[in-house]
């Protein structure tokens, strides 16, 4: 069994997100920390653990893993692909000292000193300060001194991003540590197939997602591999996995209290490194409330303390460049007919369904008004009420389109709805017990107008007829100038401008809500020839996950757009939320929120990325819409939050250990009652006691009995019954492969509705379920329920058996 010794975690942008620490200890090879009490105990000693989330990890944040897990740090030096023998260039000389390599500013080293001590720590620091440099001193400086004690070392690094993870180890971990340290990034990518445990007995630094190592600490509970035994390091954001890892280290605290108290040798924690340029204030209204929510981070991370710059202060300010902030209002009063339509054509719906909400058409209150409509009809087998609020849904969101781009992206937002959802009934048609001359002459009547059809019923009709009927029209309004968003023309004169007057070296970045804007804005500019006369070389960044609308970037196509940016051969960047936490981007000369309304951490990451000289961070969105509102709340909440960590260090020391034990016990004892509570919740764990609906027409698609889990995510059926239930559809957005799986295409009802992907597992092709298309039926109280996510139903799935799925199979 191995143990961890020092851990180092940056946190995330969520307002509620505590930082993970960084913990170091001497080990203890039969020591392991465990979930239960009465468990085999195995050490995290002399190892050390950094978990980073923070939104600017790739500005520097390390955590060191302390100790090796009792093995020689300089096991596995001729295995792997990476470490001592990378061939980047190497700076300066062997020394034991990292003082002549890695030179830390005094500011960085003001914050470091305690965590250099061995304390646990979490250091705060602005976006661009260089959080992560420090990180990679305190990880060479704890592995030096173990090495010149004799003793072994190891240092873990947790992100929350794949990405991170290639990020730290390319441009600040190996460049550094290489010809001394064994380093190796771990992800959910990763090709090399070695367990975690052996990983650790083998590398000095582990640079990983943090997902992997709460797999690995779940396989030592469960008896299913050796594991590494790691304390638990806890972010408040739910159950977030940095939650599960820190709640395992605050129990073995708590035990090694009770085994000082009886004169027994306690178990060796790591040292814990907390990183993070805002830990926000939570939920906090007034000032009590923040200066508990930065204590919570506190326990959660067992830090001593959370630094910040002060004896330093001045040239941390004339380091980081605070950018000038501007607002961009625009007056949206303009006329516009092509909204007008919508608004009638969803009356129209309403009308048509009995239904009157009190939220206003294209508000976030509407749609989820919409959304709680749907589930109860989808649970009360209500199928107008539940087709009608899908729809009012689609066009909710075409409002929000046209409220925030341009007219022909709403417009191309349901027509795409509606083709989809045609092609989903040519599809159930061509697959019908009729014969072909039947199914063709179906197929000819959906065509145009969409008229009866064997598939669809009346509300069906009504729906597909409403849009097609008023297709045209809607099309005409929208390819109108005349009506153009005023918000638009804000944005457009702003990077403009912008680029009339720097040309040569300007670098922007847009960040904008939703993958759809975010896509829709770089068509925009690349298709505006205006933008390509003053320079603008634009492109749009996202995130790897599924979407049905917008197909998802790899994270090679990430990779390579952020190296363009960086070189130049892009200098505008339209991003989603994923170029804020992090990313390790060259410094901006203009940060633009475009109608984006966030807390105070994400606008201080956005912000953070104006990094140039005399760079300004501007805000466009209308009048009336509450974003410029939010910016000055977010104002006087950093203020809040700053004068919340200073009361926080400037604490008696017996006052903040009493507040910290106090909060790291509610915490555990909050745990227990919610794990009785799900327990209660469990339905005895029995998946036959549940049956699964098409939350479209309520057809019985098939028991829980019936359904298997793949790498503990993936929900599959493959009985020989269920297969002849669906039919296959090609959907290129979904055609992604991973390391281990690839999705080919989509699997829907009979009566159209989707009901997740076919997906190609070690050469099967499986039909891999979505929960939020099924209504769940509990056979023993008759209630009926709809879930989002696998994990939110109460009942678990035996893992898959590939040798048993054969014997299912009818194929060769």
């Amino acid at each position: 069994m191995q143990t961890l010794g020092k851990f180092i975690s940056e946190m995330g942008p969520a307002a509620n997100e505590p930082l993970l620490p960084a913990v170091h200890e001497a080990s203890v090879e039969t020591d392991a920390w465990n979930t239960e009490d009465n468990s085999p105990e195995a050490s995290f000693a002399d190892s050390s653990v950094t978990a980073e989330s923070d939104t600017s990890l790739a500005e520097g944040s390390v955590s060191c893993f302390d100790e090796s897990l009792g093995h020689n740090s300089n096991m596995g030096r001729d295995s792997g692909t990476t470490g001592s023998d990378s061939d980047e260039s190497i700076i300066g000389t062997k020394r034991a000292s990292p003082e002549p390599e890695l030179q830390l500013r005094p500011y960085q080293m003001e914050v470091a000193q305690p965590a250099l001590e061995g304390k646990n720590i979490i250091i705060c620091l602005p976006t661009g300060s260089g959080k992560t440099r420090v990180a990679v001193y305190i990880t060479k400086d704890h592995l030096d001194k173990k090495k010149q004690a004799s003793e072994s070392g190891k240092v873990i690094v947790l992100v929350n991003k794949v990405m991170l993870v290639e990020q730290l180890f390319r441009k600040e971990f190996n460049p550094f540590l290489k010809k001394w340290y064994r380093i190796i990034r771990l992800s959910g990518d990763t090709q090399l197939k070695i367990s975690f445990p052996e990983v650790v007995k083998s590398y000095d630094v582990i640079i990983s997602t943090a997902q992997i190592l709460e797999n690995s600490l779940l396989n030592l509970e469960s008896g299913e591999d050796d594991g590494v035994q790691l304390s638990e390091c806890h972010h408040t954001n739910k159950e977030a996995v940095y939650n599960n890892i820190m709640r395992r280290y605050l129990k073995q605290k708590l035990r090694n209290n009770k085994l000082k108290k009886q004169n027994k040798p306690p178990v060796h924690l790591p040292q814990i490194l907390g990183l993070t340029a805002s830990p926000g204030v939570g939920a906090a209204k007034k000032q009590s409330e923040a200066e508990k929510h930065i204590l919570n981070i506190c326990a959660n991370l067992d830090a001593s303390t959370i630094k910040t710059v002060k004896e330093n202060l001045g040239q941390l300010k004339h380091q980081i460049k605070e950018p000038c902030k501007k607002f961009v209002i625009a007056d949206d009063t303009r006329e516009n007919p092509f909204k007008e339509k919508l608004l009638e054509i969803m009356a129209s719906i309403q009308t048509y369904c009995q239904k009157s909400p009190m939220s206003e058409f294209g508000t976030q209150h509407y749609e989820q008004w919409v959304i709680q409509m749907e589930k109860k009809a989808a649970k009360d087998g209500n199928r107008r009420e539940r087709v009608c609020a899908e729809h009012l849904r689609k066009y909710n969101e075409a409002l929000q389109i046209n409220d925030t781009i341009r007219m022909i992206d709403a417009y191309n937002h349901l027509e795409m709805f509606y083709t989809d959802e045609k092609e989903k009934k040519f599809a159930a048609l061509n697959d019908s017990d009729g014969s072909d001359d039947e199914a063709s002459s179906c197929n000819d009547q959906l065509k145009g107008n969409v008229k009866k059809s064997l598939k669809m019923d009346e509300t069906d009709e009504f729906l597909m007829n409403l849009f097609f009927d008023n297709k045209k029209m809607l099309k005409k309004l929208a390819e109108n100038p005349k009506y153009e968003n005023e918000k638009l023309i804000k944005l457009r004169n702003t990077i403009l401008e912008q680029f009339t007057r720097s040309e040569e070296s300007s670098r922007g970045i847009i960040f904008t809500k939703t993958r759809q804007s975010t896509y829709a804005l770089s068509q925009w500019i690349m298709e505006n020839a205006k933008f390509a006369e003053v320079g603008v070389k634009a492109h749009h960044l996202i995130g790897a996950g599924h979407s049905s609308e917008v197909k998802p970037m790899t994270q090679t196509e990430q990779k390579e757009v952020i190296s363009k940016f960086r070189t130049g051969e892009i200098n505008l960047l339209i991003a989603t939320t994923v170029a804020e936490e992090g990313l390790d981007i060259k410094e901006c000369n203009i940060v633009i929120r475009y109608g984006l309304v966030t807390n105070e951490i994400a606008m201080v990451q956005a912000r953070g990325r104006a990094r140039a000289d005399e760079s300004t961070y501007v805000l466009v969105t209308s009048s009336g819409s509450g974003v410029t509102e939010r910016e000055i709340v977010n104002d006087f909440r950093e203020k809040m939050m700053y004068k919340a960590i200073n009361r926080v260090q400037n604490m008696k020391p017996e006052e903040y250990e009493h507040k910290i034990l106090e909060l790291q016990l509610q915490s555990i004892m909050e745990k227990k009652m919610k794990i009785k509570r799900s327990i209660a919740k469990q339905y005895n764990n029995d998946p036959s006691l549940i049956a699964l609906l098409c939350k479209n027409c309520s057809v019985l698609v098939c028991s829980g009995e019936n359904i298997h889990v793949i790498e503990k995510m993936h929900h599959v059926n493959m009985t020989p019954e269920f297969k002849r239930l669906y039919i296959v559809r090609e959907n290129k957005a979904l055609q992604m492969k991973f390391a281990d799986y690839q999705t080919n295409g989509e699997i829907i009802c009979k009566c159209g509705q989707a009901w997740g992907t076919m997906m190609v597992h070690k050469g099967l092709d499986l039909p891999c379920l979505k929960i939020r298309n099924f209504v769940v039926n509990f056979k023993n109280d008759s209630s009926k329920k709809q879930y989002k996510k696998w994990v939110e139903l109460p009942i678990r799935f035996p893992d898959l058996d590939c040798s048993e799925y054969c014997l299912y199979s009818d194929e060769d």
